[in-house]
């Protein structure tokens, strides 16, 4: 089945440009230029991934991500002009689950999309079940829970915990959990790593003074904590 994309940018020029190369790669592609109409379209549409500006006009990108997220997990990948990396992890902080500067390649933001979708499709592994004490993640039904709660995390943050429950002990750089997430590591984005284990360690209640879970193995990265897995 053909993934749907939902672009959403004011610049018109940027639209035709990324609807064109994603629809050479097999994409269909609706399209909102404005927040509001971003989220009209994700209501209606149900796209399977969104490609969003930050720097819309009106209800802005972070804005329709807060909206978003408390709605539904569809990946998001956002779309940046703006240099300051305060607004890229605001971004990531609000469950994206990546980003891409402008000026930009057109064909790494489809190599973008296609690492997101990979990991959030049906292309994923035989079911299991891993356990980290009272934590569950079944990988088949992508659902995560803790103490018997479901856990309302992204594809990102759910594929982060899965790479952790699956190696207890092992420590992972970032640049290594960014590869095994995305698909493709950007060496310059590694630090968004931090963004996804400071939203995981939120919905865990994992206190990161002191984790039970999520543990920070300094000028390393990051490793699961002292309860084990098992599959």
């Amino acid at each position: 089945m053909t993934a749907k994309i939902l672009v959403v940018d004011d610049e018109a020029k940027i639209v035709k440009l990324v609807r064109s190369y994603l629809e050479q790669a097999g994409f269909a592609v609706v399209e909102a230029a404005d927040g509001q109409t971003a989220l009209i379209q994700a209501r209606r549409e149900q796209p399977d991934l969104i490609v969003l500006d930050l720097g819309l006009p009106g209800l802005d990108g972070i804005e329709v991500t807060r909206t978003l997220r408390r709605e539904r997990a569809t990946p998001i990948i956002m779309l940046t002009a703006r240099i300051e990396d305060t607004d890229k992890i605001v971004g990531l902080e609000l469950g994206a689950d990546d980003y891409i500067t402008k000026p930009f390649n057109p064909r790494e933001l489809v190599a973008r999309v296609r690492s997101v979708l990979r990991r959030t499709g049906s292309a994923a592994p035989a079911p299991a079940v891993l356990r980290a004490g009272e934590m569950v993640l079944d990988t088949g039904g992508h659902q995560a829970t803790l103490d018997g709660r479901i856990l309302d995390l992204t594809p990102t943050e759910f594929e982060l915990l899965a790479v952790l429950l699956q190696n207890p002990g092992r420590v992972f750089t970032r640049l290594e959990l960014l590869d095994r997430v995305q698909g493709d590591a950007y060496e310059g984005y590694e630090r968004t790593i931090d963004a996804h284990i400071k939203n995981l360690r939120a919905k865990l209640g994992d206190d990161p003074r002191r984790p039970r879970f999520i543990q920070t193995v300094f000028g390393i990265g990051y490793k699961l904590g002292g309860l084990g897995a098992d599959l």
